[in-house]
């Protein structure tokens, strides 16, 4: 399309909806996002008996030897916990030579403890779209902690388009935004010096100021419904933790919610990336959604969420603990519509905050 270079901005997916580069007979507007486009669920959906990549063929054909049920998500239908689940995506995509992507789960999925990860045919990688793909996309969805209500229009992921090569930055380059700027504030919005290595990292909040905490989520809860948005009550769902010691210990199999020290801001002509796994920090998952759009904590900052889940041991997090790493990268131009209310962004200004649904 042309010679540009970094993630694309709100007015180029739109151009490219116009132009049917990205094509969906049922897109609305509000799909589109500061610099990602929200995907959505169509009504194919097979409970499946393996996780796969489809590598030398078409998903369709590798389903015939793992498909459990075919179900039609044109009525509401529970997602089991621990279940294995494909869904076809409305989307389609057509794009050009030098576009690729990525998809990765919504804020409001991951805080639900919804695994899921985009697949493409002739693909190699989870959520990875290489440059010419043409083709329908899949979504595979297992939900850890919750039996789900979903059905056909539901948006559990989002895909994220770049121009020829992504553009991160350095740490001397967030340096001098940060001080021009600021990439990191503390609690009473004053700028505090970031944590540069190779990207911003963020530290865990286990203050014994704090009211709570952390929360992590019950075993045998209600079902959960998702498009009811602040309808379920957080105590049916979740229990809160208060620490004295400034201390959790993450027990295998459970699945928190924490909050950074830090309050942080993905600048207006940057997008934002959560490293999921960083063993250089520890084994553990810190992060199932990790797009920021530019604007996230514009102006006063916001906290970042983290969603933690261990894969092998217990192990014990103390307060100020680095725990997560932000990669930022250029926007092709700086975009024209930024996260925050005036889109009806849902954790701009976040504290401490489960998803939208619980109240």
């Amino acid at each position: 399309m042309n010679t540009y270079k970094g993630s694309l901005t709100n007015e180029d997916y739109h151009l490219l909806i116009e132009k049917k580069y990205i094509y969906s007979k049922n897109f609305n507007e509000n799909q589109i996002q500061p610099s990602s486009i929200d995907l959505t669920l169509s009504d194919e959906c097979y409970e499946i008996s393996a996780s796969f990549l489809s590598l030398s063929a078409n998903i369709r054909e590798d389903l015939k030897d793992i498909m459990i049920d075919k179900i039609d998500l044109g009525k509401k239908y529970v997602f089991k916990k621990n279940r294995i689940y494909l869904v076809r995506l409305n989307e389609i995509i057509n794009l050009p030579h030098d576009i690729f992507g990525f998809c990765n789960p919504k804020s409001s999925t991951g805080r639900l403890d919804i695994f899921c990860r985009t697949i493409l045919n002739h693909n190699d990688e989870y959520e990875k779209i290489p440059k010419n793909y043409q083709g329908e996309m899949f979504i595979e969805i297992t939900s850890r902690s919750f039996d789900i209500e979903f059905q056909k229009g539901d948006s559990l992921n989002q895909m994220r388009l770049i121009y020829n090569k992504h553009m991160y930055l350095d740490d001397a380059d967030l340096r001098e935004y940060h001080n021009k700027f600021f990439l990191t504030l503390d609690n009473n919005n004053n700028k505090i010096q970031p944590n540069l290595n190779n990207g911003l990292k963020i530290s865990v909040d286990l203050s014994s100021k704090n009211e709570i905490n952390a929360f992590v989520a019950k075993k045998n809860t209600p079902l959960l419904v998702f498009r009811k948005v602040k309808k379920h009550k957080i105590e049916l769902y979740w229990e809160s933790l208060k620490l004295l010691d400034k201390k959790l210990v993450i027990r295998k199999d459970n699945f928190y919610i924490l909050r950074s020290k830090e309050k942080i801001q993905i600048p207006k002509n940057m997008a934002g990336e959560m490293v999921p796994y960083d063993t250089s920090i520890g084994d553990f998952r810190v992060h199932y959604a990790g797009f920021f759009d530019p604007g996230f904590g514009y102006k006063n900052g916001s906290y970042a969420v983290l969603e933690v889940k261990t894969n092998e041991v217990p192990f014990i997090l103390e307060d100020g603990q680095s725990i997560a790493r932000i990669k930022y990268e250029s926007l092709n131009k700086e975009s024209n519509v930024l996260y925050g209310k005036e889109i009806n962004s849902n954790y701009q200004n976040q504290g401490l905050a489960l998803s939208k649904h619980f109240v």
